[in-house]
C-alpha cells in the first residue's frame, strides 16, 4: 500500500504504504534476505491491502462497493513551485543527521513519500519510483524496487542528489549501501495516524529546502481533512469496521490489529476498528473464522487490488468466515485504491470521502 506506508507484497498499481497488487521472481540474495526477516518481518510486508464491508446501521442498506466517486489516481501539487534553499539539515529518524546541498535528483523510496514530494511541485526533480508510487504524475519514472525491496544499484545508477526513506523501507544493506555511497539519505518515523500527516509534511519540506511551501501544504492538507470529517453524516450507532489485508495470488489474508495502519481512518469517518475491539495486537494476524466471527465487523475495509486478487466480493464472501459476519451478510465492502488508502499524506482527506461514500451510501445520495 503504502504504505504504505508500510511494506507489502508487489503493488498492483502501489502499498506500503509498499501495500500492493503488489508475484514476481526475486533474486537469489533477495530471497536468502527475506527469508532470514522472519514471520514478524514479513507481516510488516504484507501491511497495505484492506476490505471493508458494512451493515447493520440505519444510514445504508445493500451492497457498498462502487457507490463511492472513484478520484483519479493524480497528486495536486501546489500552485507555485517553490525553489529548495538549500543546503539544508535534518535529523533523521534511525538517529543520524542528513545534510541536503541540492533538490535536483529526488529518490523518494516509497508512495507516500512521492506523495508529498510531487504535491509541494517538485515532481519534476524527482528521477525514479517505487511500485508503490503509482499516481498518474509518476507513472513514467523508472522503478526501482523489486516487489517492495529497494535495489541499491538501480538508485545509485541514477545519481540521486537526495533519498527518502522511511523505516519500513529496506533491505537494510540497501540503505546502508546507498549511504556509503555518499548519498544524503533521511529516514522518516512511518505514518500510521492522521496525526502524523502535518509533522510528515513538515520534515519532507524541511529538508528539501521548501519549509515555507511544506506550511502551504500542511494547512491544506489539515483544512480538507477537517472539511471531510465535518461534512460526515451523524449515525446513532458507530459501524464496526475490520481491515482486512488481501493477497489472493500469494493465499495470503490477514486481519488488521491496532498498528494495522487502518484504524486512524476508521475512527475518522466514525467508525470503530474491528480488530481491535476483538483484543487483537500488533499490526496484523492470519485470517480465520474464529478471529472474524469474534470481531463480528458491520463492515470490511480493503485495497481494491486486494479485493480484485481474490475474485471481487463474490470471493471474498468465500474466505474464511467472511460470510458469517454482519458484514458478509449484507454485502457491504469499501474498496479504495491501494496507492491512497495508507499513504497519510496530502490525498488522506479524499480518502476519508471516499470511505464514507462507500460506508454510508445512502447519506452520499
Amino acid at each position: 500500500m503504502s504504505q504504505e506506508p508500510r511494506r507489502a507484497p508487489p503493488h498492483p498499481t502501489h502499498r506500503r504504504r509498499q501495500l500492493p497488487t503488489k508475484g514476481t521472481t526475486l533474486s537469489s540474495s533477495t530471497t536468502r534476505h527475506r527469508a532470514a526477516r522472519g514471520p514478524a518481518i514479513l507481516l510488516l510486508l504484507l501491511g497495505l491491502l484492506f476490505a471493508l464491508t458494512a451493515c447493520g446501521f440505519s444510514t445504508s442498506t445493500g451492497e457498498a462497493t462502487g457507490t463511492g466517486t472513484q478520484a483519479p489516481d493524480t497528486v495536486e501539487p501546489l500552485p507555485d513551485a517553490p525553489a529548495p534553499q538549500l543546503p539544508a539539515t535534518a535529523a533523521s529518524a534511525d538517529g543520524r543527521t542528513t545534510t541536503v546541498t541540492s533538490a535536483e535528483r529526488i529518490i523518494p523510496l516509497n508512495g507516500s513519500l512521492a506523495e508529498i514530494v510531487f504535491s509541494l511541485g517538485l515532481g519534476p526533480k524527482v528521477v525514479a519510483r517505487d511500485v508503490s508510487t503509482t499516481f498518474e504524475q509518476a507513472t513514467a519514472l523508472p522503478v526501482i524496487t523489486q516487489a517492495h525491496d529497494v535495489s541499491a544499484e538501480g538508485v545509485l545508477s541514477l545519481h540521486p542528489t537526495v533519498v527518502l526513506a522511511d523505516r519500513s523501507t529496506g533491505p537494510a544493506e540497501a540503505i546502508a549501501q546507498i549511504r556509503a555511497a555518499g548519498v544524503p539519505l533521511l529516514v522518516l518515523d512511518d505514518a500510521k495516524r492522521l496525526e502524523d500527516v502535518g509533522p510528515r509534511i513538515d520534515t519532507v519540506a524541511a529538508a528539501l529546502g521548501v519549509p515555507d511551501a511544506g506550511r502551504q501544504l500542511k494547512e491544506r492538507t489539515e483544512q480538507r481533512i477537517t472539511e471531510a470529517t465535518a461534512a460526515l453524516p451523524a449515525v446513532g450507532q458507530r459501524p464496526k469496521v475490520a481491515f482486512l489485508y488481501l493477497r489472493g495470488s500469494a493465499s495470503v489474508y490477514l486481519l488488521g490489529g491496532p498498528a494495522s495502519g487502518a484504524g486512524s481512518l476508521i475512527e475518522a469517518v466514525g467508525g470503530e476498528d474491528a480488530g481491535t475491539a476483538a483484543g487483537l495486537s500488533g499490526d496484523f494476524t492470519p485470517l480465520t473464522s474464529e478471529a472474524l466471527v469474534k470481531a463480528a465487523p458491520d463492515a470490511i475495509l480493503v485495497m481494491s487490488k486486494g479485493l480484485d486478487s481474490v475474485g471481487g466480493v463474490d470471493g471474498l464472501l468465500k474466505l474464511p468466515g467472511v460470510a458469517q459476519t454482519p458484514a458478509g451478510l449484507d454485502r457491504r465492502i469499501v474498496s479504495v485504491e491501494d496507492g491512497q488508502l495508507l499513504s497519510y499524506g496530502p490525498r488522506t482527506p479524499q480518502v476519508i470521502r471516499e470511505i464514507a461514500e462507500q460506508l454510508y451510501p445512502k447519506a452520499a445520495r
